[in-house]
């Protein structure tokens, strides 16, 4: 359950059936594909889906932004939630303070059944505090993680017309 003081939520219902949704944010490559918002792009994806495993993205893009960023699975669920978080790097190690940004929180994202081949995302932020919950809304994250979110789907749709 969210909490309004420290965390930040996108909800959404995506055009494409929850395995598809599941594989395309699990499998490197994919998420390659809609991770970082356009044109910016990400280059590298590491993950390895169990908890305690490494989860590392980079992220680059036209402005001369290069930001790796490497987290640690806490959960996962296998086509129902995911959970990461970039306060601890691998085997559940304290992350540097300046990884993601200096801003570490902890992503619970849930997929479920909406019916009619479509699927409920919905992705929680949680911050330590309202100052790190109000920083990570300045710095976009409404705009950012809404854009990614509408970019999983295209991924995730465009997989189930390839099959």
């Amino acid at each position: 359950m969210a909490n309004d003081h420290q965390d930040l939520v996108i909800e959404r219902t995506l055009d494409a059936p929850r395995d598809l949704v599941w594989k395309a944010w699990t499998d490197p490559e994919h998420l390659k594909r809609w991770w970082a918002p356009r044109p910016y792009e990400t280059v590298e994806c590491e993950m390895d889906l169990r908890p305690g495993g490494r989860f590392h993205t980079r992220m680059k893009g036209p402005d001369d932004f290069d930001e790796p960023g490497t987290g640690c699975f806490l959960e996962i669920v296998p086509g129902e939630r995911i959970v990461w978080t970039s306060a601890l790097g691998p085997g559940f190690r304290p992350s540097q303070p300046d990884n993601c940004g200096g801003l570490p929180f902890t992503a619970i994202v849930t997929m479920e059944d909406a019916g009619g081949g479509r699927t409920l995302y919905r992705a929680v932020a949680m911050h330590g505090s309202r100052a790190d919950r109000d920083r990570h809304a300045e710095l976009g994250f409404e705009e950012g993680w809404g854009t990614v979110t509408g970019q999983l789907g295209e991924v995730a749709r465009a997989l189930g017309e390839t099959v």
